[in-house]
């Protein structure tokens, strides 16, 4: 009865030792795996942000912009309003 007891042990052992370079494999192409993805994820991240980047750039530009065209029409509107007031044509 001892005996059979450590033939299963054998046995369980030898199992066990069979599935070992499969299991290291497969946590390996796991990591492997892993690793990829958080590269992928980094990049697309950096790619996120770049673009981001420009859209910012692209409306602080705009604002400037506007706020260019507001100073050069009060300038015209005053410039008219003193044509019109020299010409005498205000209403």
């Amino acid at each position: 009865m001892l005996w059979r007891h450590l033939n299963m042990i054998d046995n369980s052992e030898s199992r066990v030792l069979e599935i070992l370079p499969q299991l290291h494999n497969d946590i390996a192409d796991l990591r492997n795996e892993l690793t990829d993805l958080r590269n992928e994820t980094r990049y697309g991240f950096n790619r996120v942000e770049l673009r981001l980047g420009l859209v910012e750039q692209g409306l602080a530009s705009m604002l400037s912009v506007s706020a260019f065209d507001r100073d050069d029409i009060r300038a015209l509107k005053q410039r008219i309003e003193r044509i019109e007031r020299r010409l005498e044509l205000e209403e």
